[in-house]
């Protein structure tokens, strides 16, 4: 089992605060500290079945239900955070959305959000879905889907189930080939994510585009 060291303890106050109503003050902070210690980090926990939870001290069925009520809570107001209508303010917001939705999956996913002339949001796509080696990513149906809503402009994202937000050689590839076919329709490949564990790695940052 991992210790927990002080860059961990904005963590077990949090999930102190989440698994502690009911419970004195200690009593939750410990029941937390056991959490962490037993799972090595939040998303290892969140990810953990549901025996593994209730075999942990001071983790019966209704904190059991708060614990696996956390990830869909943060997807939901990240959601909000970039719906339809609303333009794009950051590189920042957009990468807290794609973490949201993407960093707690234990299979590849692919997806693209469509903007119009002025980075305004018309929609978010998963498109291709895939294993933990790998997804076959299509540029036919990127182009295709981004024509139907009149797109001007694609951020592309995907996430690495290793946890890993670094791009590799197959990334590079596949978002070269993205960016020649959107340019072919006159659609501006703004930037593609690498989404990692609690990391996302812009290929525009790195001057890959």
């Amino acid at each position: 089992m991992k210790s927990v060291t002080d860059k961990d303890s904005s963590d077990v106050e949090l999930l102190a605060a989440i698994i502690g109503a009911g419970l004195a003050a200690d009593t939750g902070h410990k029941a937390a500290m056991h959490l962490l210690r037993r799972f090595g980090s939040l998303r290892s926990m969140l990810l953990a079945s549901n025996a593994d939870l209730l075999a942990c001290r001071g983790i019966g069925r209704a904190r059991l239900g708060a614990l696996r009520a956390l990830p869909e809570l943060a997807r939901r107001y990240f959601n909000e955070s970039l719906p339809c209508g609303e333009t794009i303010r950051s590189p920042v917001d957009t990468a807290s959305f794609l973490k949201a939705r993407m960093q707690h999956l234990d299979h590849e996913l692919f997806c693209c959000i469509y903007l119009d002339n002025r980075h305004r949001v018309l929609r978010f796509d998963e498109l291709f879905r895939g294993t933990i080696d790998g997804t076959s990513v299509y540029p036919r149906e990127v182009v295709k889907e981004a024509l139907s809503v009149n797109a001007a402009a694609v951020i592309l994202a995907h996430n690495h189930p290793s946890g890993v937000a670094e791009p590799s050689q197959a990334d590079e590839r596949i978002t070269r080939r993205l960016k020649s076919a959107l340019e072919l329709v006159d659609i501006r490949l703004l930037d593609h994510l690498i989404v990692g564990d609690g990391a996302a790695t812009s290929l525009a940052s790195r001057g890959l585009l």
